[in-house]
């Protein structure tokens, strides 16, 4: 792993601490396993897949983190994690922990400025969700809840765009 990501990835594991310990919300008390026992359909269950494929449980008090992966589509590797606060700040959310991933990654992977310029457009074009309980939508529709954020041209284009920055961080890393 480059030793820039490296670096960030530890940061994430740090601030990620001291996000937790100030962070006022309520826990879901929910488990994964639960999350995987409601209908195929639903965003709950969806999201209980997403965490299980990646090998997570539930971090209390930052699930609309888990959820925003799960709706945008972008991995967890640090690009992509970097790329997701990007479409959450083109998506109007301005927290001091979004600035700052935003500006440290920026700095220290300028390599992916274009790719998270255009993950901020597709947050600006998008329609909001940053401000969702997602606890309460848990039972809805997943499809219908992600066509409702995401147009079917911005889902493709946002496929695509992942798809190509994947394919270049193969290629990169063949060499």
């Amino acid at each position: 792993m480059n030793y820039r990501k490296y670096l960030i990835e530890k940061l994430f594991e740090i601030s990620q601490k001291a996000y937790l310990y100030f962070k006022k919300k309520q826990p879901w008390e929910i488990t994964n396993d639960q999350l995987m026992a409601m209908p195929s359909n639903t965003f709950g269950h969806q999201l209980g897949k997403f965490l299980h494929d990646q090998g997570f449980q539930l971090i209390p008090k930052v699930k609309r983190h888990d959820a925003y992966h799960l709706l945008t589509g972008f991995s967890t590797s640090v690009q992509d994690e970097i790329a997701l606060q990007y479409v959450c700040f083109g998506n109007g959310k301005r927290t001091p922990y979004l600035l700052g991933v935003l500006i440290l990654g920026t700095l220290l992977l300028p390599e992916y400025a274009s790719y998270y310029q255009q993950a901020y457009f597709f947050g600006k074009q998008s329609n909001r969700f940053h401000h969702f309980d997602f606890k309460k939508l848990l039972l809805i529709d997943y499809k219908l809840f992600r066509s409702t954020i995401f147009s079917e041209a911005i889902q493709k284009s946002l496929q695509n765009l992942q798809k190509q920055y994947n394919q270049k961080l193969t290629q990169i890393q063949t060499f």
